[in-house]
């Protein structure tokens, strides 16, 4: 739980301590890879890790990876200049990688089924805590010493979770010489790699129809089908196949993409509704958020007891039905609404995700054996981090499709273009908008937005849907 908070922390924390960095470092243009070089490290890691786990226990992998982490915290405490920051936050993702996925699979190994659904709860409240206390923490360190602390506040921390771990936790490891697949992790990492530059910067500093996004997608399938080739011939693969045959995987696996998608698009979007068109200030838009971590680690409790009473379907159903109810509530937003119906469409969501995510975890790490868990919990996970970062993409690209469609259709493309919105979000520059553009620009925000949520309950359904695909069998 210790490692965890440590690694869900860091992603509220810096968030908070972003404008106090920019205005020491500068370099206000890569303010967003700040937090896509941590994600895209994070990401292309998660299933080597995995792997290693199971070939080497958990312990050794996990310890590497809050070594490598605190390493990066450090470089991240010295930056100088934003490239360095950038760099440092590379190091830092390439630790987290191993945190999460290795933690979730040590609670598979060291609890049985029936414990493991109420444990899987527990660790679930650790995001709706490190949410509520990372911006709390974060500001008054931005405020009262240094944004510095913000990354040395993590060595305290990881050092506590190593001595835990060396001293308290014991597995017994298979031991025999293991033949690594090297091809099959470098072209895993080298095609995610690529894939996930592309969905950072597609659409953003690259065209989708550009010569480099083509190129740069073109050559992470050729990565990709030459990585599925190797796993078929590698005698230990680093992604065996085999376990996404299992049904109840598959589903897991396909309904985090979708799920992925939302968590993404109700973090990115949902504070730009509640500032710009609710024109509420940003503590009360953080507020609405924070609603679903708070839902999230309330309803994984509730489900960690459900599991034993009704089963995985019927469990994972219902939150389903959650994800839905809370996509609704968006499709109705309107500018008049107060932002406590935007925190229930919030909690609602939180309370969806809480109750899949943790069936699922519990799910797949009883469908395989010690040899494949860590490869399965980590394949989880990292199918909802693709699904974040292709949601960010494709939502991105309909907010600003739609908002200039609306600029357009009211003839202001000589007076505003889609950066203009930047203003609805801040109270003096709002101020500074005449009438008849503010009226133009809400109405399009609001219009745009809605298109953002309308595409958010339609990934809900697909949720429902695929959740009822799920195995009837417990």
């Amino acid at each position: 739980m210790l490692a965890m908070f440590m690694s869900a922390i860091e992603a509220t924390i810096v968030s908070t301590a972003m404008p106090a960095i920019v205005a020491d470092l500068g370099g206000f243009s890569l303010y967003s890879w700040v937090f896509s070089s941590y994600l895209l490290m994070n990401a292309v890691t998660i299933l080597l890790y995995g792997k290693l786990s199971d070939l080497f226990g958990r312990k050794p992998i996990i310890i590497f990876g809050i070594v490598v982490f605190l390493a990066g915290s450090i470089l991240c405490a010295l930056a100088g200049s934003m490239e360095w920051l950038i760099a440092a936050r590379f190091v830092q993702g390439l630790g987290a990688g191993a945190v999460q996925p290795v933690a979730i699979t040590i609670i598979g190994d060291i609890y049985t089924k029936e414990e493991r659904a109420k444990i899987q709860g527990y660790l679930a409240s650790v995001w709706g805590v490190s949410a509520i206390m990372g911006p709390a923490i974060g500001g008054i360190l931005v405020q009262y010493v240094s944004w510095k602390y913000v990354f040395w506040l993590n060595l305290p921390l990881g050092i506590l979770c190593i001595f835990g771990l060396v001293y308290f936790f014991h597995e017994g490891i298979e031991k025999k010489k293991h033949q690594i697949d090297y091809l099959g992790a470098v072209l895993l990492f080298t095609s995610i790699s690529i894939l996930m530059v592309v969905l950072v910067e597609g659409g953003v500093n690259w065209p989708w129809s550009s010569l480099p996004v083509i190129l740069l997608s073109l050559a992470a399938l050729i990565l990709f089908s030459l990585f599925v080739i190797q796993q078929k011939r590698a005698p230990e693969p680093m992604m065996p196949f085999d376990i996404w045959q299992e049904r109840s995987i598959l589903i897991a696996n396909l309904t985090s993409l979708t799920t992925g998608v939302m968590l993404i698009g109700l973090s990115s979007f949902l504070p730009a509704f509640v500032q710009g068109v609710m024109e509420q200030t940003p503590i009360v838009a953080g507020f609405t958020l924070t609603a679903m971590s708070i839902g999230w680690p309330i309803s994984s409790t509730i489900s960690g007891r459900l599991l034993l009473k009704i089963g995985f379907r019927t469990t994972s159903v219902i939150g389903g039905v959650a994800l839905i109810a809370g996509s609704i509530v968006f499709l109705t937003l309107s500018p008049n609404d107060g932002p406590l119906l935007a925190g229930a469409g919030s909690f609602l969501i939180g309370v969806g995700m809480g109750m899949t995510s943790t069936s699922f975890i519990v799910s797949i790490q009883s469908s395989v054996s010690w040899k494949k868990r860590g490869t399965a919990t980590a394949a989880n996970m990292f199918m909802r981090n693709l699904g974040s970062t292709v949601g960010a993409a494709l939502l991105g690209g309909v907010l600003n499709s739609r908002l200039q469609a609306y600029i357009s259709k009211n003839n202001l493309e000589d007076e505003v273009d889609v950066n203009t919105t930047n203003s609805l979000l801040n109270t003096e520059q709002r101020g500074n908008l005449n009438e008849e553009t503010l009226a133009v620009l809400q109405d399009g925000l609001t219009n745009a937005l809605h298109q953002v949520f309308y595409v958010l309950f339609a990934f809900a359904l697909v949720s429902f849907i695929l959740l009822l695909f799920l195995p009837k069998k417990e």
